[in-house]
């Protein structure tokens, strides 16, 4: 099996900022149906997170100690939240991914399998 993240992207901040109690409800429900979706095929989530709003963000650019408040740059699109996924291939991890609330766009990428005993 390997790892992938699946990056949540998008205008994270409305979560918190425009969308209604409502629509938060049903986007949390979709979430909940993902997770549950995968345990029960047998499937694991190893990691994940719904990230706080951008404006509570720190930025440290390389090579520099000046941290400036917000997210890396002036973008209405950020990451929302992330999960860690163990599938047998890409096309395994894209097709569990429309499960997820369409409201936002999702990157999907293979995790780096570093062995360090090598």
């Amino acid at each position: 099996m390997t790892e992938y993240m699946v990056l949540i992207v998008g205008d994270a901040d409305r979560w918190w900022t425009t969308m209604t109690a409502e629509e938060r409800k049903h986007g949390y429900e979709q979430y909940s149906l993902f997770s549950k979706s995968l345990v029960e095929r047998g499937h694991k989530i190893t990691g994940g997170a719904e990230l706080h709003a951008s404006t509570e963000a720190k930025h440290l650019p390389p090579g520099t100690t000046t941290v400036t408040d917000g997210p890396v740059a002036e973008t209405t699109e950020t990451i929302g939240g992330y999960y860690l996924v163990e599938a047998t291939d890409l096309d395994q991890a894209v097709a569990w991914c429309e499960l997820l609330p369409d409201c936002y766009s999702l990157e999907i990428r293979p995790v780096v399998d570093i062995d360090v005993s090598a």
